[in-house]
């Protein structure tokens, strides 16, 4: 490692590093490009997402908040609450490719990120060979393998670009001698800003891990420089970055009170007290949870022990940086990603916000960078070495990081199903069918399994408990779907909607009988119901959260529109305050940094 800056290198170089990050990108991401994409945990939620978004844009709708196709058809609102960097990059590329390569070109770009964005941190100590050889092995890393391939959390993987930026703009140091304010804002304030608001646009988990990460680094960088500038940074940074994605986080917060979203939290598999390392349970409802969590557990042991070797053999050869502010704080990271793998960090779990990481093993997204900068400075030869014994390092790395590719190819590809590979779940969605809704998405003191496949746009019951669908004999029962067909006789008249928009449906018909119409469409206050131009207040509760109106013979007009609540059009002024805000901050940084120079 040096912390002095090196000789501007030809352009020629400058472009090769990155190219080299994109080759290795394609090469990590290439069993997919041969097999088809996999179909990881995630998978159906993200595509289903796509086809919502982009169906909402071509209908005119910017930025949508619902997702027509879950519950089978009954929608829910996702996009209120999951964030919607991911899912609106996955829209534009389903414009632009044949959905086939969409997920293939999302893990290509995540990758090539991930790798790119490590290899500007490591430049704040490495010179240009060794930081592209750190940027590769990010990418390389187990983890974001094991995200791109078992897991396929598209969302959480994009926290592999903005992490390491994150510690680039906390790190950055330009004006080390000048008073607080000219130190804390040399230009990387604003920035920093940018790349918190990356992070909580990206993922929720990634947005909490980034804001404890810069908090506990500006701490360390403050005891170790003996200046509060980097705590200063830290919090206009984090401040203005959760302001300026106000419009996100204020409705996905306010709104968390009309879902169950503390269901994600009480599931057996996704609780904390499940996830310590290597942690083993009797329940056999917990087998599958087990082999994931086993693999993800011999990942942390990998990448922490890669980490920590590294950092030995740096000391050992001297190449830990005079200044131990460049260093220190990314030697810490292993260790704290260590401690809070074991039951023994159950008091720091309790900050607020962290039970809903849910797996310990999420922070080796953290770790990523620091293990790819110890490990290519522990490695790479010295600039006096001979050619040779780069060469030899080059091959032996490109070996790894080609056998990284075969395990994750082998150990965590997961073949699709026909009903989940791109084409059927393509085929399903132009069929309206539609697909499996979130639970934690599902209304308060509703149970959205209760939601039947096949069911019409409006049916007509006697009695708002009127009961849908029902069980096939065959069905399965690690995953039951209840069905509705005409000839149940559980509807006394079906009706269509006449204008039927994503946000926007319209339904006239003549109700040959006084009832409730249950709507296949799934309750939330931001709904505006009108019936023959009346707005409807009261509706009764249905246990599996569908909409009733009540309704009497005859005509029946019946509107519902999504409505901007009060918490987005807040949520809307406070990201338009900051963005000025962050305006003013980039002209104050412009201002000090030319006094600086001048």
């Amino acid at each position: 490692m040096n912390s002095q800056p090196t000789i501007a290198q030809p352009r020629w170089n400058r472009l090769f590093a990155p190219a080299l990050i994109l080759l290795a990108a394609a090469v990590a991401v290439a069993p997919q490009l041969l097999r088809g994409p996999s179909c990881g945990h995630d998978f159906d939620f993200h595509l289903a997402s796509w086809f919502d978004c982009t169906s909402s844009w071509r209908h005119g709708l910017l930025y949508p908040h619902w997702t027509p196709s879950a519950n089978f058809g009954a929608g829910e609102p996702r996009f209120v609450f999951y964030p919607p960097l991911t899912w609106m990059l996955g829209a534009t590329l389903g414009l632009l490719l044949p959905w086939q390569f969409v997920p293939l070109a999302i893990c290509f770009l995540l990758l090539a990120a991930t790798g790119l964005a490590t290899r500007a941190l490591a430049r704040l100590v490495l010179d240009s060979a060794p930081a592209t050889l750190a940027g590769c092995a990010a990418l390389f890393s187990g983890y974001a393998l094991f995200t791109a391939y078992e897991r396929s959390a598209f969302a959480e993987f994009a926290g592999g670009f903005w992490i390491p930026l994150v510690l680039l703009y906390i790190l950055r140091e330009r004006n080390p001698n000048a008073a607080l304010w000219q130190r804390a804002l040399d230009g990387s304030t604003a920035p920093l800003a940018l790349t918190v608001a990356g992070c909580w646009l990206s993922n929720p988990t990634v947005g909490v891990m980034a804001c404890y990460m810069l908090a506990a680094v500006a701490l360390t960088l403050a005891v170790t420089s003996r200046s509060c500038a980097p705590l200063l940074r830290a919090a206009i940074g984090s401040l203005l970055g959760m302001g300026l994605v106000a419009a996100y986080l204020v409705p996905a917060t306010w709104e968390q009170r009309w879902v169950d979203i503390l269901q994600v939290t009480r599931d057996p598999g996704q609780t904390l007290e499940n996830n310590w390392l290597f942690a083993v349970h009797a329940a056999p409802s917990l087998a599958d949870h087990d082999f994931v969590l086993r693999q993800a557990s011999i990942l942390a042991v990998g990448m922490i022990a890669v980490a920590l070797a590294g950092l030995l053999v740096t000391w050992l050869r001297g190449r830990l940086p005079a200044d131990r502010r460049l260093w220190l704080p990314l030697a810490l990271i292993p260790i704290a990603v260590l401690l809070l793998q074991f039951p023994l960090s159950r008091p720091v779990w309790n900050l607020p916000e962290l039970r809903f990481l849910q797996f310990p093993w999420r922070w080796l997204l953290v770790l990523e960078a620091p293990m790819a900068i110890f490990f290519a400075s522990a490695v790479w030869p010295a600039n006096s070495a001979q050619r040779w014994r780069r060469i030899a390092v080059g091959c032996a790395c490109i070996t790894i990081f080609l056998a990284m590719t075969a395990c994750a190819d082998n150990f965590f590809f997961q073949p699709c199903d026909d009903q989940d590979s791109v084409p059927g779940m393509l085929d399903a969605y132009r069929s309206g069918h539609g697909f499996i809704g979130t639970d934690e998405y599902e209304p308060i003191d509703s149970d959205n399994s209760l939601i039947p496949s096949g069911l019409p746009a409006a049916c007509l019951v006697a009695a708002p408990s009127t009961q849908l669908g029902v069980l096939p004999s065959d069905a399965d029962p690690d995953n039951p779907i209840r069905l509705w067909n005409a000839d149940q006789n559980s509807c006394l008249a079906t009706l269509n909607w006449q204008h039927d928009l994503p946000e926007h449906k319209r339904l006239h018909a003549v109700a040959p009988h006084s009832g409730f119409l249950v709507l296949r469409l799934l309750s939330f206050p931001a709904w505006q119901i009108k019936l023959n131009g009346q707005p409807v207040i009261e509706l009764p509760h249905r246990d599996d959260g569908l909409i009733a109106v009540p309704v009497h013979q005859g005509p029946v007009d019946l509107a519902v529109d999504w409505t901007t609540t009060p918490d987005i059009l807040a949520g809307r002024w406070l990201s338009a305050l900051v963005v000025l805000l962050l305006a003013v901050l980039c002209l104050l940084e412009r201002k000090l940094r030319r006094s600086r120079l001048s």
